[in-house]
């Protein structure tokens, strides 16, 4: 009896340390691949990349970006979800993927709540209401005195249905009472195009595409969505400055990978990302072009997506917005 007991607790003792090393080998001798629901050459794939090189450093392996754009980030999601829980292939989730989708689609290929692990944050764009510059009024009281006495004539331009564009919109429109005229676009692209020609006459915008615009004076900004005013443009008001208390809105981005993750992967992920985060080169840049570093524990990410889809699946389903 006395052998056989020994015999088992040399199992154990094996069996645990096999686990530590398990525990300890990640990464192994193997690239990590971290998916990009857009094409290359726009904001999500600028910050991936980024900390793409920054965490190659710190995890001493291969830090690869693919890029599964289409469908509403749908694609570059369900292949993130679909993938094994080893910590070889995460990825970006944005306020489109985790907040808005889940209310706008009948059906998904993903649970947004339950098909993840939640990582970090990766960073935020702060959304600010630009006009035209011949737009006559010069601040948010006389914006809204005009859309009021203009009702469904003023337009506004979106990226296109369903964008973080366009339900800033509509939250704009349900907070202040306005009836705006929703003109959505394929893309920011043409629509900033559009604003800048006068074709459309406002817009909510992110800061990465249109802060050339701004500064340039191609654009006119009322407003930012944001508790506080923004360095780079020290002298436009927050909205509850400019007479629209309680609105904030971003467009933000996370990091994800699949559900059932071995949490102590998922904290390797967030330390590493979080160290890439804090580099003061990469916080310069980002901060340069409007992006907001957004470093956030696994449970304080899980926390805040929770709290955005809240938010702005009341907005979405107010404004009837369905997209199958």
């Amino acid at each position: 009896m006395q052998k056989r007991q020994f015999i088992a607790a040399i199992g154990v003792a094996l069996l645990g340390t096999g686990m530590a090393q398990a525990q300890t080998a990640y990464p192994a001798q193997q690239a990590v691949k971290w998916v990009v629901p857009y094409a290359p050459g726009g904001t999500t794939d600028v910050i991936a990349r980024n900390l793409a090189i920054g965490m190659s450093k710190e995890l001493g392996q291969t830090v690869v970006v693919e890029n599964k754009p289409g469908a509403a980030t749908i694609i570059g999601a369900t292949q993130i979800a679909r993938s094994a829980p080893d910590g070889y292939t995460v990825g970006t989730a944005d306020s489109g993927t985790l907040a808005f989708n889940p209310a706008m689609y009948r059906s998904l290929s993903y649970d947004a709540q339950k098909d993840f692990s939640f990582i970090g944050g990766l960073g935020r764009m702060p959304l600010v209401l630009a006009v035209h510059p011949d737009f006559p009024a010069k601040n948010m009281r006389e914006f809204l005195a005009h859309v009021r006495s203009h009702p469904g004539q003023v337009t506004s331009g979106s990226s296109g249905p369903g964008s973080p564009l366009h339900v800033a919109l509509e939250l704009f429109k349900q907070r202040t009472g306005s009836n705006l005229l929703h003109v959505p676009y394929k893309g920011s692209a043409p629509a900033l195009q559009d604003l800048m020609a006068g074709q459309v006459q406002t817009m909510f915008v992110d800061l990465p595409p249109s802060l050339s615009m701004i500064k340039g004076g191609k654009l006119r900004v009322l407003a930012v969505a944001t508790p506080q005013r923004l360095a780079i443009l020290p002298d436009v008001p927050t909205m509850a400055e400019a007479g629209v208390p309680g609105f904030e809105a971003y467009a933000w981005q996370g990091f994800v990978g699949p559900a059932r993750m071995p949490e102590a992967v998922v904290q390797r992920l967030n330390r590493d990302l979080g160290a890439a985060l804090a580099q003061p080169a990469l916080r310069a840049k980002f901060e340069e072009i409007g992006i907001q570093p957004m470093t956030m524990t696994p449970r304080e990410f899980g926390d805040y997506v929770r709290s955005e889809q809240k938010l702005w699946s009341e907005v979405i389903r107010s404004a009837k917005i369905q997209l199958d």
